[in-house]
């Protein structure tokens, strides 16, 4: 599993640490001192064969002469010994090892490849090499040799370099911010990112996680974990290498504006992640969220002693998108009746350069009283009339007031003393208000606040569904592929292009091939019959861009005309291109929309996270205008809406002056098609529409590119897509043992409003039996929960009535990142058992665990629900007593075992998705 052996690793019993010297500056010595600093109580041995001591600690020679079998092992040996190393401890039992050494190598042959086969083979977790340690201060664990000892707290990080690691602990220090965990993870040889998201994400200690990542290595696994992660708790991240260039050889617009950082960024978002940009932003951030602090909106109150400071702060905000807060016209009336004459009577709040501690106190209850802002930030400038220090004791003091008498400081306080000393600091420190060295720090700190929590609104948003607005001729659009890809092509050709846009439903203009200038005169006549002008482009597969070439001509009138075009697109392209072969020439009708968006809309191809759809500004000049929006798919309506929003052109399709707004749904859905398209067709390495005209009457593709190739790789359930879509293929029905049929497929986002009802048609104690305690309500954030699956590690079925619609029940296992052990649960409405609907189910997922190369399926059943547990022994679980609770017992099915792998073969009929 992820998570698996790093109980052990993160909260040992006992340690070893492995090489070292006597020399006070040798990573072994180091790390002996600060494991001794922490005050961890369990057993420690040291061993080094080439000493008899390290730090004045005896040694033995090698880790069986311990009397102990240690949990965790940490190397500092040099790295021709680290395998060896590996393999004893992998013999000896020891759960997991943090190697410090560096120098391992990469790849196959590597020092790094054998340590890895070693530890996998004995089952053994590997946090580095070459990396900082781990520190976890609530276990008083130090096995590092960072130069400060942290302090415990609610905030895990995770960091691929040792040296924002240690940089991040100092500045807690300073701040006495303290963590639940601390791991450096180097070079990700075993325990990597996502295996530590899994591990926080359920640690009841981490309220936060931040995150420094240099670059993912396995995209899929990557964001199952975040996506997990950020549902339950703040996930932080800030990652270097933005700068780098992206695809210098991009061969499609797509390609060349989808940079490595944009598709990183367009992950982050996707998982619901905030991002920030540098080490300082990520420190405020810990600031906030280490300390529990979320605001309800995002609407500021600023009160201070300085228009100016004031003025600043309003101005920031606005730029990063808050709100300045409104007062209420009580308000208002109270501080005229508190406050001298002259005040700004507005926000900000300005209470003049004279304004004392008592001044700020009565403001400051005021703000707080008033239920429209989310956050009151405190600003001040010390001035020779009331000293900074008495103003800040006094506003920690109205704070600490107001919490003791729980008061509803619904408001989010936080303070700016600008030029102030570490007094202040302190004072604020020890009233837990988040406090920053300018009003400018503040705002932004605020800011990613908000950001944070509408990422984790737009995680728990109920998507609309789909599948009623368009439904794709999917088999025809692969057939177009596949029959280029048999011949060789790594382009498909305009007719091709038409073919594939019209069984997803996406408007392309009329394009038609011709082979010679008098047969494209022949086949313009139509279209010039009609009234249209014509334009001909030079049709060669091995040119990427006819304009490129000049082989583009617009505006003919005449077949002579058309006839001219032809032979001249045809001549540039010979000249530009001598060694390119030349299809011919394309006629299509050209197309004149006053007022009409030119739009970009594409899928690019990523080496890591695979296909991603871009969106923006079109035209000739694309790339130079930059206007563009990156996503994962799959897309829903939701996603794609918020993709079109984050460009500038978003401004142009709703209308202005006398220009009509472009239908709202229209871009969007098109979006939705390509993501689909994306998730459907593998083979698709790249695509640009460019332009996609946009106006009141609909959307119409006029040029079109689109890139082929065999997928080097697929991800589990053969798709290149980092974020697994939806698996239509298992849509089908279910018989049960009376001969009837119910209607079976995956949940989807949008059921949340049918699970909600399906509650409501469950008894009390079936809830109980199910979820190990009463459940009166079911809130909109736990049916999110439950609704929004990320398909990679976890699969829900609800099982329909064909007649109603009704949902009957529902079946669901959710797996550990590395797809060995799946926990699986199980819930059918109460007046329908006993008609082997719930046998079904199982075997169903039963059928699909195997199907995904899952090992074991294991659940935890209440011992009195023993309707459950026979079920379980039917199907071949094993059941035992939780050794930990007496109240339940332990049930695992061997799905390799023999037999097993016929279960439900046939269960799923009349599938949805035959054939695919």
């Amino acid at each position: 599993m992820s998570t698996f052996g790093l109980e052990r690793v993160f909260s040992p019993r006992s340690i070893a640490v492995v090489g070292g010297s006597p020399r006070p500056s040798s990573l072994g010595a180091a790390v002996l001192r600060n494991i001794k600093a922490s005050g961890f109580t369990g057993k420690l041995g040291v061993v080094n064969r080439h000493y008899a001591d390290v730090d004045g600690a005896p040694t033995v020679p090698d880790l069986k002469s311990l009397p102990f079998t240690p949990d965790l092992v940490v190397i500092s040996a040099p790295a021709a010994a680290v395998p060896q190393i590996v393999a004893e401890a992998g013999a000896a039992g020891v759960a997991g090892a943090a190697i410090l050494s560096a120098g391992l190598g990469h790849g196959a042959g590597s020092l790094a490849e054998i340590v890895e086969q070693t530890a996998r083979r004995h089952g053994m977790r590997l946090v580095g090499p070459n990396c900082l340690g781990v520190m976890v201060p609530r276990a008083k664990l130090n096995a590092s040799f960072a130069s400060h000892q942290p302090s415990d707290g609610h905030v895990a990080l995770i960091s691929q370099s040792g040296a924002v690691a240690s940089a991040m602990i100092e500045w807690a220090a300073e701040r006495r911010l303290g963590f639940s965990g601390i791991a450096s993870i180097g070079d990700q040889l075993d325990v990597d990112v996502a295996d530590l998201l899994d591990y926080f994400a359920l640690d009841d200690h981490t309220n936060a996680i931040l995150i420094y990542l240099e670059a993912v290595k396995d995209a899929r696994k990557f964001m199952s974990a975040a996506r997990a992660a950020a549902r339950m708790k703040p996930v932080v991240i800030v990652k270097s290498g933005r700068m780098a260039e992206g695809a210098k050889a991009a061969a499609t617009h797509t390609g060349a504006l989808a940079g490595s950082d944009a598709v990183y960024d367009a992950a982050f978002r996707r998982a619901g992640m905030l991002r920030v940009y540098d080490l300082r932003q990520l420190f405020d951030c810990a600031e906030l969220l280490g300390r529990g602090f979320v605001p309800r909106g995002n609407r500021l109150a600023i009160l201070t002693n300085g228009g100016g400071l004031g003025i600043l702060a309003t101005d920031r905000l606005a730029e990063l998108g808050g709100v300045p807060a409104t007062l209420t016209a009580q308000t208002i009336a109270r501080l005229d009746e508190l406050l001298p004459q002259g005040w700004s009577c507005a926000n900000p709040v300005d209470i003049a350069g004279d304004a004392d501690a008592a001044r700020y106190v009565v403001a400051l209850n005021a703000l707080l009283d008033d239920a429209n802002n989310d956050a009151v930030l405190v600003a001040n400038v010390e001035t020779a009339v009331a000293p900074a220090v008495g103003i800040a004791e006094a506003v920690a003091q109205c704070v600490r007031d107001r919490r003791s008498k729980r008061s509803a400081v619904a408001a989010l306080v936080l303070a700016a003393w600008v030029g102030a000393d570490e007094r202040t600091g302190a004072i604020f420190e020890a009233a837990r208000i988040p406090h920053f060295p300018t009003e400018d720090d503040a705002v932004r700190a605020f800011m990613y606040l908000v950001r944070y929590r509408e990422a984790s609104t737009a995680l728990a948003a109920t998507p609309p569904g789909v599948a009623s607005l368009f439904t794709p001729e999917t088999a025809a659009a692969r057939h177009v592929v596949v029959k280029a890809l048999s011949e060789g092509r790594a382009w498909l050709d305009p007719a091709e292009i038409v073919a594939l846009f019209e069984a997803y439903r996406i408007p392309i203009v009329t394009t038609l091939v011709a082979d010679s200038a008098e047969d494209a005169a022949e086949k313009a006549a139509p279209f010039l019959a009609e009234g249209h002008a014509i334009v001909v482009r030079v049709f060669s597969r091995d040119i990427r861009h006819a304009s490129d070439v000049g082989g583009v001509i617009l505006d003919l009138r005449t077949k002579d005309s058309v006839i001219e075009a032809a032979r001249t697109v045809i001549a540039r392209a010979r000249s530009a291109r001598p060694e390119a072969i030349l299809q011919g020439v394309t006629i299509q009708p050209m197309i004149v929309r006053r007022a009409a968006r030119e739009l970009i809309l594409g899928i690019a191809d990523d080496p890591t996270f695979g296909p991603v759809i871009v969106f923006g500004r079109g035209g000739p000049a694309v790339e130079v205008i930059n206007d563009k929006a990156l996503a994962l798919p799959p897309l829903d309506m939701n996603l794609a809406r918020e993709l079109v929003g984050r460009t500038r052109v978003s401004r142009l399709l709703g209308g202005y002056g006398d220009v009509p707004a472009v239908p709202a749904e229209l871009v969007p859905l098109t979006l939705v098609k390509l993501a689909q398209m994306a998730a459907d067709i593998p083979e698709v390495a790249g695509l640009d529409i460019n332009p996609m005209l946009a106006d009141e009457t609909g959307v119409l593709a006029l040029d079109a590119r689109v890139a082929i190739r065999k997928p080097a790789r697929l991800f589990a359930g053969q798709t290149r897509l980092a974020v697994r879509p939806y698996p239509s293929q298992w849509e089908g029905e279910l018989a049960l043992r009376d001969g009837s049929h119910v209607t079976v497929r995956p949940m989807r986002p949008e059921d949340e409003p049918m699970v909600e009802a399906f509650f409501r048609r469950v008894t009390a104690e079936d809830l109980r039996l199910r979820f190990f305690h009463a459940m009166k309500e079911f809130s909109h954030a736990f049916i999110a929960r439950l609704t929004q699956l990320d398909y990679a590690r976890a699969m829900a079925f609800v099982a329909l009535d064909p007649a109603t619609g009704e949902m009957m029940g529902a079946v669901r296992l959710h797996s550990d990142s590395l797809y060995e052990n799946a926990e699986y649960a199980i819930l059918l409405q109460s007046d329908l058992k006993g008609k082997g609907l719930g046998w079904a189910l199982m075997q169903l997922l039963i059928h699909y665990a195997q199907s995904e190369g899952l090992k074991r399926l294991s659940g935890q059943v209440l011992t009195e629900n023993t309707t459950m547990i026979g079920m379980c022994r039917d199907l071949g679980f094993t059941v035992t007593m939780d050794p930990k609770d007496h109240s339940i017992v332990d049930v695992v099915l061997d799905l390799r075992k023999p037999g097993v792998d016929a279960v439900g073969a046939d269960i799923l009929i009349r599938s949805a998705a035959a054939g695919r």
